[in-house]
């Protein structure tokens, strides 16, 4: 068989089992941050209007997109927040049982970063702004809180969302 020929069977091979690995063990992936501003002292929250409680930003990573870009994308989205010239750092990796049982969460730490603008309400964020350490809403989620302790205290990051 001529090299070329060889070369496409392959290829196509290698796309059959990446589609019996997509239809038979489907897994979500998102990206969340944790944007600290360290002069502050200060953690960025979003409030959905879809969901309650208080919640660090963040989203799904979509088809062809890297976590990094997810991440970026939904920060600007969520907080009209851009990220600086040092990356953010990857922190830890949870499993969301309550989303689904392929839900994962990858967790990231931004101390670099610029607000291009106060983030305006609209139908998926009802609110969005910073809050001092010391002064987070009561209404905040418990993964939330946790992932604050876990990055910012002496908590060791816990598997589960």
């Amino acid at each position: 068989m001529p090299a070329l020929c060889m070369q496409m069977i392959r290829r196509m091979r290698m796309r059959l089992f990446h589609l019996f690995f997509v239809a038979t063990r489907p897994m979500t992936l998102g990206a969340r941050a944790l944007i600290y501003d360290r002069k502050a002292g200060a953690v960025f929250l979003i409030r959905h209007t879809y969901v309650p409680g208080w919640q660090l930003p963040g989203g799904g990573v979509e088809a062809g997109e890297t976590v990094l870009d997810a991440l970026q994308r939904e920060i600007r989205e969520e907080c009209n927040i851009a990220i600086g010239r040092q990356p953010p750092q990857l922190t830890s990796m949870h499993f969301n049982r309550q989303a689904s049982r392929r839900d994962h969460i990858a967790m990231y730490l931004v101390t670099d970063f610029s607000v291009i603008g106060e983030r305006a309400s609209d139908w998926e964020i009802a609110e969005a702004r910073f809050f001092p350490l010391n002064a987070l809403p009561e209404d905040i989620t418990a993964a939330s809180r946790r992932r604050i302790a876990e990055m910012l205290g002496s908590v060791p990051p816990t598997p589960d969302w």
